[in-house]
């Protein structure tokens, strides 16, 4: 899906978006922000690729990362809050994996978990894909839009 059917909704429904980015470190934002018209919708982002950043600017709990890893539903929903609390949006979507060359955290090449948070409501999702490390990060995108509308659509 294309983050342009994405805003679409969002337009329609008055809604402000934000990313907060580990394995797409910040395509999300860019495939949003290529849209022309998006600055009403368009918040920002914030590429949170290493740890540190997950907990000192997002606000992921450092138990979570602990317990669950930083590729974990935990943290991509996580993320996701923290980004739409920073950035005063109604929408946030998060992403985090392991998009290659190897294996992290014990997790396989592939592994992605994609986060949603709208108006207060939180989802996160695993996702296996395979590819090279852009198939799997540009794949990524497309499915965090889908996933993000998919949510939209519900609430």
């Amino acid at each position: 899906m294309s983050a342009q059917e994405l805003v679409k909704i969002l337009q329609k429904k008055h809604l402000s978006i934000a990313t907060a980015e580990s394995l797409t470190a910040g395509l999300l934002a860019n495939k949003i922000a290529e849209i022309p018209g998006v600055s009403k919708t368009l918040r920002g982002g914030i590429i949170a690729y290493q740890n540190e950043i997950k907990i000192e600017v997002l606000g992921v709990n450092e138990k979570i990362i602990k317990e669950h890893g930083a590729v974990s539903s935990e943290t991509a929903t996580e993320m996701a809050i923290g980004v739409a609390n920073r950035l005063q949006s109604d929408v946030a979507i998060s992403t985090t994996g392991v998009a290659g060359p190897k294996a992290s955290e014990g997790k396989p090449v592939g592994t992605v978990f994609i986060g949603v948070w709208i108006l207060g409501k939180t989802f996160g999702e695993q996702f296996h894909l395979s590819g090279t490390r852009e198939q799997i990060r540009q794949a990524t995108c497309g499915l965090a839009f889908e996933f993000a509308r998919d949510k939209l659509l519900e609430v």
